[in-house]
């Protein structure tokens, strides 16, 4: 170990971040602050540290954003165990988020996917359950961006090729979103 190893990632991460065109994150908090507004429900999902991000995210967006105490009406699709291993066991993993779209979700809700490449069966699935329901349809995603990159309503791509400064960048994005809608009212 090393300070080099330390010090080279955050270059990695800062050249993520330096330059980026931050307006499809624009897009993703004018679709949430229009949600806000609609009181429609906001979805989010992803595997391991992504499930992980997807409910630090819900967390802000339901609490972090409110002034008034209301907050967004948000789910986090990785959170509910019970849900996810019966899913698991008895339709198969890749049907985990898609399942619970199909009886949450309705026309006009927010679908956020959090995914490192973009190719995992279930937000592939949960994506395409959106566009079949009408749930608009967001992605953080890092590598090559997968087939979320084509699926997804508007994809939020860092084109990085390490999966810890693309769960760093999904956090990131979540908390400029937060804030700038913090910064907003819901009238």
């Amino acid at each position: 170990m090393n300070k080099e190893s330390l010090a080279g990632y955050a270059v990695r991460l800062q050249s993520s971040l330096t330059g980026y065109d931050w307006s499809k994150v624009l897009l993703l908090a004018e679709g949430l602050h229009t949600a806000w507004k609609e009181k429609r429900r906001v979805f989010l999902c992803g595997n391991g540290g992504s499930a992980a991000n997807a409910m630090h995210i819900s967390n802000d967006l339901l609490y972090g954003v409110a002034k008034d105490g209301q907050g967004i009406k948000v789910s986090a699709l990785s959170a509910n165990t019970s849900v996810l291993t019966c899913l698991g066991n008895d339709l198969g993993y890749d049907e985990i988020f898609s399942r619970q779209l199909a009886v949450q979700a309705e026309a006009g809700d927010v679908l956020i996917v959090l995914s490192g490449s973009g190719n995992s069966p279930n937000v592939v699935k949960a994506l395409q359950k959106a566009r079949e329901i009408g749930v608009k349809s967001f992605a953080v995603l890092g590598y090559s961006g997968g087939q979320c990159l084509k699926l997804a309503d508007v994809a939020i791509h860092f084109p990085v090729n390490d999966m810890q400064i693309a769960e760093d960048l999904q956090l990131i994005v979540g908390h400029m979103v937060m804030q700038t809608l913090s910064a907003t009212s819901h009238d």
